[in-house]
């Protein structure tokens, strides 16, 4: 064992760890689902082609490497993941509520972090609006 970390390195067997540990995770959680409570919560924030462009720029900083640029999940940084980004041009992502895919960027999963620590609400809520953009 003491060979594989000199050839491996600590790097790469923690990196290796964290990516088995993010697939059990994510298959133990099973479909991804929102709580009930989330289900009914509103967007309080009105849609504007201002507040699209807005987010359309977190998406670029933050999105796009797993989401792919057209939302369909297949960014490269995506391909690497055990858990694939959803596609959210799929009506399955469209059909959640925005209080769903509000509390599903708030709280992460997996490989997707959580981002209510790292963007406002205000940026959350203006995603949700983005997200729609994908609609088929």
């Amino acid at each position: 064992m003491e060979n594989v970390f000199k050839i491996l390195g600590w790097g790469a067997i923690v990196g290796a760890l964290s990516v088995a540990m993010m697939t059990a995770f994510a298959d133990a959680q099973g479909k991804w689902a929102a709580p009930a409570s989330a289900k009914n919560t509103k967007n309080p924030v009105q849609k504007s082609d201002k507040l699209v462009a807005q987010a359309k720029k977190i998406f670029e900083q933050n999105c796009v490497a797993c989401h792919g640029p057209k939302g369909l999940g297949d960014g490269p940084a995506g391909a690497a993941l055990p858990v694939k980004p959803a596609n959210w041009t799929s009506s399955e992502v469209q059909k959640e509520t925005d209080g769903e895919l509000f509390w599903k960027i708030s709280e992460g999963r997996g490989p997707m972090p959580p981002w209510k620590t790292t963007l406002s609400e205000n940026d959350r809520w203006a995603m949700v609006h983005f997200i729609r953009t994908f609609k088929k």
